[in-house]
């Protein structure tokens, strides 16, 4: 259930946490790049943050929720998001789906809007400083 500090906050947050989850798939994908048959990985962003958007602005979706790092998840897990298989531009002959150079691009242009993410909540929350200390 998303509390009035969510709400203040915006998608902000919720744009940060995926954008830090892409970041460790890409990054997986890149750790793979020479394990045979390995399939490259990604998370189509537009379509959960747009969940995360429907998730923030109901009331109560009454599911369960990791609201810490500690909390355990099942092998696998993704956190609640879907994993698609990228589509090779070239095929390899071991069977590994990974483009070095697109998952390196991939992974900067995340970078990048990870950061602008970043600038926004921080914006956010100075702004909610401002307005409790009254100034």
């Amino acid at each position: 259930m998303p509390t009035e500090l969510d709400r203040a906050l915006g998608i902000s947050a919720q744009a940060l946490s995926l954008r830090t989850r892409r970041a460790e798939v890409l990054a997986a994908n890149l750790a793979n790049a020479d394990t045979p048959n390995y399939k490259a990985r990604d998370i189509d962003f537009s379509s959960a943050l747009t969940a995360a958007q429907k998730q923030l602005s109901s009331n109560n979706d009454g599911g369960l929720h990791l609201t810490s790092a500690n909390h355990m998840t099942l092998p696998g897990d993704s956190g609640g998001l879907e994993l698609l298989y990228r589509t090779p531009s070239q095929a390899s002959l071991d069977g590994n789906s990974v483009d070095s150079q697109m998952e390196h691009a991939a992974f900067m242009e995340n970078a990048v809007r990870y950061q602008a993410s970043l600038s926004f909540l921080s914006g956010r929350i100075r702004t909610l400083l401002t307005a409790i200390r009254g100034e």
